[in-house]
């Protein structure tokens, strides 16, 4: 959101252009930090009548070729940021500035346009990395059948333990459980 609406930016504007006050004066009167911000406005009013004091709510798309053109224009003749801004035909001075900043920053990478947000997301699915089974030898592959045997041995035997007392199987499995609390009913 601007800091000022259109309607004030005219109405300023147009008492500047009746003569009555200048930029200071104006500045003071509508208690204004600065009187820079009106005298863009005056330019801009003056080079592109109210659409030049109107917020653009899109925003515009420069070629990197423009961009490198108006960074070059502005240091061959000197002009200021508005100055700039008029001579091309566009309204928005800081953007000037913002792109003299990544043009000596990043240099001519940094001016083309850059994909907003997120990635989209792959259509193919990513493929699990399964791990590799190396081939067992005879001797090992009889091992690990002796081991699952053995698993399962002992398993029925519990089941079948449980199933005679199970009373019996709780109190010789019970777990212990400790506390740090000093409560009286926790032992």
């Amino acid at each position: 959101m601007s800091k000022y609406s259109e309607e004030f930016k005219v109405k300023v504007v147009r008492e500047y252009l009746e003569g009555s006050l200048g930029y200071t004066s104006l500045a003071k009167r509508y208690a204004l930090p600065d009187k820079s911000p009106i005298r863009q406005w005056v330019q801009a009013y003056q080079a592109f009548g109210e659409e030049g004091l109107k917020r653009k709510h899109s925003k515009q798309v420069y070629p990197v070729q423009f961009k490198l053109d108006v960074l070059h224009f502005r240091k061959q003749t000197g002009a200021s940021l508005q100055e700039t801004a008029i001579a091309f035909h566009m309204n928005n001075p800081a953007l000037i500035a913002n792109w003299n900043r990544i043009w000596q920053k990043e240099g001519v990478e940094g001016l083309r346009g850059k994909a907003k947000g997120r990635p989209p997301m792959s259509k193919k699915p990513k493929k699990t990395s399964s791990k590799t089974k190396k081939s067992l030898t005879r001797e090992e592959e009889l091992e690990r059948e002796n081991e699952l045997l053995r698993l399962e041995n002992s398993y029925l035997k519990k089941a079948k333990a449980f199933q005679e007392n199970p009373n019996a199987y709780l109190e010789k499995h019970k777990q212990r459980w400790y506390s740090n609390s000093n409560k009286k009913d926790s032992k």
